[in-house]
């Protein structure tokens, strides 16, 4: 059960920042080879280049007008101008790399250094919607959910004239069922067979392009969830036969005929991670585990991570993405490492932000191309260099994981339901034993150890974290278990070896 890292860039930013302090534009061609070598000796397997793909200027000017929108910026970048405002990557307008970042040709150079140190780029796929002056509104708006002169008045936030090649007709913007729409966007319509026919050539232009995608709300696109948000209306305007076959299991399988080992990473939630997994893709958002790490609510905890082993593995497990709030915002300090301890050593695939390991706070809105200087915090680096080195530990990268079972320490004790600890074995004497207090007291309890050899044996608890070091008898732990007494918050990741 190898557990994989992906990294998150935000394009736009990260080009913007080194074009600044170089004193001339850089592109995707220019990215120092220092940079990438460090995500090699960190151990990452993949670079996610977040917005990548072209934008139109229409979208651009709806994020530079939406009163909202314009006091997060504000919040986030005090200064702000128009300049700094670059519109959102989710409004595609096309599946070709901005020529501002180098073309298409310079993310094919970076994709090449990045497979010489052995590691693979994913980029966005945005199946719910496009931008609002793509090609396809003039040329095909049958390929989107067409509204009526009625919707536009009764809904004028969900609706919009667009021109299209006979006349302007009324089309539905993007949407989630439980949101406001994305004004900068418009609704593509899954039940239409040419739009799933033009909707798969996109996506068999990515897989020339990358190694994987990390689908946007994948799950907006499956057929339940197009009939409750849009019934009706997502009947083909042209009087096409609706399909209502899920997307996903047909495109990937084309996807993989050609490419094998292409990686298929869902945005999902709703409880609908199994559903994607078992149509075809390699990982599906954890975002169960989040939020009960967000609530400090140790059982939730548990129970997301007792779920069956094979889901364990295709869970991506994040504390921060562009999406949600910089987790040395979202997490006090000592539940921001508790927290990270259990995420970044459980199974499956983790995802990592660019300016995480720095411990930025700024959230910053999707539609602006810089950021705020924010000095790093020397204590949250050295915690996040030191899960990194843990990561390495041959028991982590190639061995079996198991939950462990934890029990009260002594009668009337329920600190004991606050521990989180599991164990990664490896071939021979490879094993990592992590623990972790997931509580705001101290708390006290027995851990069930599954080694063989217990008895007659003695074992050196060895603390990758700090500084403990703890010899105990193996026939103590055969019958009783560890025992363990922590703060606050407190965790142990244990190299175990016998003798």
């Amino acid at each position: 059960m190898p557990s994989s890292s992906l990294y998150e860039i935000n394009t736009e930013v990260w080009l913007r920042e080194m074009s600044d302090l170089a004193g001339h534009r850089i592109t995707l061609a220019d990215i120092p080879d220092a940079f990438l070598d460090r995500l090699e000796r960190m151990n990452f397997d993949s670079l996610w280049l977040l917005g990548v793909w072209q934008k139109g200027e229409l979208g651009r000017q709806v994020a530079l007008e939406n009163l909202a929108l314009q006091r997060e910026y504000k919040a986030a970048l005090p200064d702000f101008s128009e300049a700094d405002v670059c519109g959102s990557p989710f409004a595609v307008q096309g599946y070709s790399v901005q020529a501002e970042f180098g073309g298409d040709e310079a993310l094919q150079h970076l994709r090449q250094r990045l497979r010489e140190r052995g590691m693979r780029l994913l980029l966005d796929f945005v199946p719910n919607h496009t931008a609002i002056d793509h090609p396809w509104v003039y040329e095909h708006p049958e390929y989107y959910v067409n509204g009526t002169e009625e919707d536009l008045d009764k809904e004028p936030s969900n609706y919009t004239r667009a021109p299209a090649a006979f006349g302007d007709i009324v089309l539905a913007h993007g949407r989630d069922p439980y949101f406001p729409a994305w004004t900068d966007t418009l609704q593509l319509n899954f039940r239409h067979p040419g739009l799933r026919m033009a909707m798969l050539e996109e996506l068999l232009k990515i897989a020339q392009m990358a190694d994987g995608v990390r689908c946007d709300m994948a799950m907006l696109v499956l057929p339940e969830i197009i009939l409750r948000t849009w019934g009706d209306r997502s009947l083909p305007s042209d009087g096409a036969s609706p399909v209502d076959q899920s997307f996903w299991p047909g495109a990937i399988s084309r996807i993989r005929e050609r490419r094998p080992d292409f990686c298929f990473v869902a945005e999902v939630y709703w409880g609908l991670e199994w559903n994607l997994i078992q149509q075809g893709f390699d990982y599906t958002y954890d975002k169960r585990l989040y939020d009960s790490l967000r609530a400090q609510d140790a059982p939730a905890v548990r129970a997301d991570l007792s779920r069956d082993l094979d889901f364990q593995r295709k869970s991506l497990r994040f504390l921060e993405n562009h999406d949600e709030l910089r987790a040395a915002a979202a997490f006090p300090p000592k539940v921001h490492q508790a927290a990270g301890v259990i995420t970044f050593l459980a199974p499956g695939l983790h995802l990592f932000h660019d300016g995480q390991f720095q411990g930025r706070h700024t959230t910053l809105p999707i539609q602006l191309s810089r950021r705020p200087y924010e000095p790093s915090d020397p204590v949250i680096q050295k915690f996040y260099d030191d899960i990194l080195e843990c990561r390495k530990h041959p028991a982590f990268r190639n061995g079996q994981w198991q939950l462990l079972n934890c029990r009260p320490a002594w009668d009337g004790n329920p600190t004991w339901d606050r521990f989180i600890a599991f164990m990664w074995e490896g071939e021979g004497e490879a094993r990592l034993l992590v623990t972790v207090n997931y509580g705001p007291t101290q708390g006290q309890c027995y851990v069930d150890l599954p080694l063989s050899g217990l008895s007659g044996s003695r074992f050196l608890l060895v603390d990758l974290m700090g500084p403990s070091r703890y010899e105990r008898d193996g026939n103590d732990l055969a019958a009783r278990g560890l025992y363990l007494d922590m703060p606050e918050w407190g965790y142990h990741v244990f190299q175990i070896r016998k003798g």
